[in-house]
């Protein structure tokens, strides 16, 4: 696909134009004007790939997630502070724009987390909770809630920022641990979990994300789950994608797509209880993995069309 045949990417590549163009990307009316136009140009479903676009556009396309990237963390920031002003925090965030999103997804990741992981877990992580992790805080409040939730992020301001939502709330603030760590020197650590939630903006490119994923198929527990997001269509400008190729030492259950306000896409995938290099040792030569990169597309009953699920084959035919 040519650089100019595509409406859309015209339409992104103006909007990068003006989000480069600006002073600060702290919220602020022209701010929030323009990254709204661009949510809103990517949010209809389309099958354009962006794998397919030309290098410019593919460059364009990394500085843009970055910026958006840059731009979220600036919001959450902004509204977190708000939050801690007040004498209940978590009674109060419907103020952040987004919440219903949050709402959205957590139940569509608490759904499949349901399909593929029976019981409740007693012991979960979120790699990459930034100051208002609201994913934690609504799975915490409204699906998982004798579960505890360990939520790390490299940045110690951050946390300081989180903590001092959930720190006057008397359930959560004996289930909800904070810890400021690099995932990357994590290790024995991550074994103490049934589930791992990746956020989107954790490894803002592909190497990086990939770098992560490795370290976690390294120390994860087998069996465990991985709960990541992704991005599809059009919604790839604003959001890493993570291909089901990428999660090498996992078994991809499900990558849901929704189609509505929801823009990331979700994946899970599961540590497999054998390490892949035993098959080398044992003699057998490498293994090709078929439920890696071979899916087929269907509609997910639980929102009646409302996003496309893809499923590996053999769990099709099984």
């Amino acid at each position: 696909m040519g650089c100019q045949e595509e409406p859309l990417v015209q339409k992104v590549c103006d909007l990068y134009m003006q989000i480069s163009s600006l002073e600060s990307l702290k919220p602020s009316k022209d701010v929030n004007m323009i990254f709204t136009q661009l949510v809103l140009t990517c949010m209809p479903p389309t099958p354009i790939d962006v794998t397919k676009l030309c290098k410019r556009v593919q460059e364009m396309r990394s500085k843009l997630i970055r910026l958006c990237g840059e731009a979220e963390g600036h919001l959450e920031t902004h509204f977190s502070t708000i939050l801690a002003s007040y004498e209940n925090p978590l009674d109060n965030l419907t103020i952040f724009p987004y919440y219903s999103n949050y709402l959205k997804l957590s139940l569509l990741e608490f759904t499949v987390l349901s399909q593929h992981f029976p019981h409740v877990p007693t012991k979960v992580a979120f790699v990459g909770s930034g100051p208002l992790p609201l994913t934690s805080i609504v799975l915490a409040s409204n699906h998982l809630t004798h579960t505890s939730f360990h939520n790390y992020d490299i940045d110690p301001l951050a946390n300081s920022m989180a903590v001092a939502l959930v720190s006057s709330h008397p359930d959560l603030s004996k289930r909800m641990f904070f810890h400021t760590n690099d995932i990357m020197n994590v290790t024995n650590a991550l074994k103490d979990y049934e589930v791992v939630f990746l956020a989107a903006l954790v490894g803002m490119d592909k190497e990086d994300k990939v770098r992560v994923i490795d370290h976690l198929a390294k120390y994860m527990a087998p069996g465990a789950l991985l709960m990541l997001r992704s991005a599809h269509g059009a919604r790839a400008f604003l959001y890493p994608v993570v291909d089901p190729c990428d999660l090498r030492g996992f078994d991809v259950l499900s990558v849901v797509h929704p189609t509505d306000e929801v823009i990331n896409s979700v994946v899970i995938a599961r540590k497999y209880s054998v390490p892949l290099h035993s098959f080398d040792q044992q003699g057998l030569g490498p293994i090709i993995l078929p439920t890696k990169c071979s899916e087929i597309q269907a509609f997910n009953p639980f929102n009646h069309g409302n996003m496309i699920e893809e499923l590996a084959v053999e769990e099709q035919l099984s």
